[in-house]
């Protein structure tokens, strides 16, 4: 065989590998939703119980995301990459076979261990494999795949929860763990990077920061807010948090740099990234339950009834990327959460116990809309709002950062749900929900806001020749990956 066509296999090989594990990762952020009334049923336990099978994955999975990637860096990226998705495969395992609540809730804590090990790994990988002048169209189908994992999300949750079982939203991912697991010790390289020391205590730092102010807002509508563990936790917490940032500050090698929030572009779309997916995520929490336990909607029914809002992206971002490159991407992202803020707000005013899809579905679109429009050009955002030499920790924290709030969002519209409403019946579930939806479009508004603080293209175009433009060209559907080498793609 010749050496290009060992070449051409590899790249296909690679793309496949990587492709596979990054759509399992990005599946399990919104696969459980769907599935949350018949786990509810099964596995019993209250709202806060609930949250927890959700927040365990993406809280684990965001702050240990760059410490990931530096550990493949130190230790093997291949090496890592395969620990990893042993993990991840053998929680889903555990999770699947979970006899109740909490070890369920255990089990999706070590899932998002493993992803946070595997999911950064996966464009190192693919970035070794491929040449550079066919990196763009491997890049674009890996990030097309990740897309697609997110849009069907709530679909293949809601099938495979009312067809089969819950259970198999989590076996679903061993038997391609399990193939995927040989390929990569035979078809990947080995690499290494530069051997940056890791940054186990702003790992820790951060870890216990964010786990304390997440439990907090979980147990607040639980214990009372003037309880001694849920004080405990909220004031812990934000210690915790303030301690990483003096460590950004003051250390040689953190893992979250506090100097890239210098740049006005950096914090804002950082701020803006994390509103919108605390206000995205929350309400989807919150949705796909109405739309089965107060509607009616078998779990199939449902997932198909999310799509013009968690499928839209896939139409849409292609248009809103030409945008980004002809005005600027600062305009088309705080459109974007503008108009994904109007979709909730209008959902929150005509949510009722008997309301039709019909009456539903503008929100939805709208909401669809806005969040293409956003995730078309974040991405060139992130990386042209630092020099050439930080994009790739830059695109890590801004990764890292939408997970937060994520885990955030459900922990907030969860409480305001529980303070305002609850199971108990249609209307109580109505009664809790409006306010949260409600709640969530301000809290995207207020993404939008962080936007617009973004230097405009003109001006950014003017200050700076390290980075591509804020509209280049970056995938649709999808956020940047940190690659810990230093070369960046977007996912």
């Amino acid at each position: 065989m010749s050496q290009k066509s060992t070449r051409r296999g590899g790249v296909g090989w690679a793309l496949v590998i990587t492709s596979v594990a990054g759509f399992m990762a990005a599946l399990d952020n919104l696969v459980v939703t769907t599935a949350l009334p018949a786990i509810r049923e099964d596995l019993g336990g209250a709202l806060h119980d609930l949250e927890w099978t959700v927040s365990a994955y993406t809280l684990t999975f965001a702050v240990l995301l760059m410490f990931g990637a530096a550990l493949g860096d130190r230790f093997g990226r291949r090496r890592l990459f395969v620990a990893g998705l042993t993990v991840f495969t053998g929680a889903s395992a555990a999770a699947a076979l979970a006899p109740g609540i909490d070890s369920l809730i255990a089990a999706r804590a070590v899932q998002g261990v493993g992803a946070a090990i595997m999911m950064p790994l996966t464009l190192t990988l693919l970035t070794a494999a491929v040449p550079a002048e066919r990196r763009g169209m491997a890049y674009g189908i890996w990030g097309a795949v990740n897309g697609l994992a997110v849009a069907s999300g709530p679909l293949v949750g809601g099938s495979l929860t009312e067809h089969i079982s819950w259970q198999w939203i989590f076996w679903l991912n061993v038997p391609l763990g399990l193939a995927l697991l040989p390929l990569a010790r035979l078809r990947l390289a080995e690499s290494y990077g530069t051997g940056a020391p890791l940054d186990l205590p702003g790992t820790l730092l951060a870890s216990g920061g964010l786990f304390g102010i997440v439990y907090g807002l979980v147990r607040g509508p639980v214990d009372g807010w003037d309880g001694p563990v849920v004080l405990t936790a909220l004031f812990a917490g934000a210690a915790l948090l303030a301690g990483f940032v003096y460590h950004g500050i003051n250390h040689k090698h953190p893992m979250l740099p506090m100097r890239l929030f210098r740049s006005r572009a950096f914090s804002g779309i950082s701020a803006a990234s994390l509103l919108m997916f605390l206000g995205m995520f929350g309400s989807i929490f919150l949705l796909s339950q109405y739309m089965q336990g107060v509607l009616g909607y078998s779990p199939t029914e449902a997932g198909l009834r999310m799509l013009p809002w968690t499928g839209m992206p896939m139409l849409v971002a292609p248009i809103a990327g030409i945008l980004s490159d002809r005005i600027g991407g600062r305009p088309v992202v705080a459109a974007g959460l503008f108009l994904q803020a109007a979709g909730l707000g209008y959902l929150a005013s005509v949510i009722t116990t008997d309301a039709s899809y019909a009456v539903q579905l503008p929100g939805l679109i709208i909401s669809g809309i806005g969040m293409a429009l956003f995730f078309a050009p974040a991405s060139a955002l992130v990386m042209s709002s630092v020099v050439a030499k930080e994009q790739g920790i830059a695109s890590g924290a801004n990764n890292a950062l939408r997970e937060v709030g994520g885990a955030l969002g459900i922990a907030v519209m969860g409480s305001i749900f529980a303070a305002q409403g609850g199971y108990e019946s249609g209307q109580s579930f109505v009664d809790g929900l409006r306010p949260a939806v409600a709640v969530g479009a301000g809290v995207v508004a207020l993404g939008g806001f962080a936007a617009l603080v973004i230097p405009s293209r003109r001006r950014d175009d003017q200050a700076s020749t390290d980075g591509p433009g804020p509209g280049a060209g970056p995938a649709p559907t999808a956020e940047p990956v940190l690659v810990p080498d230093g070369e960046t793609a977007s996912r």
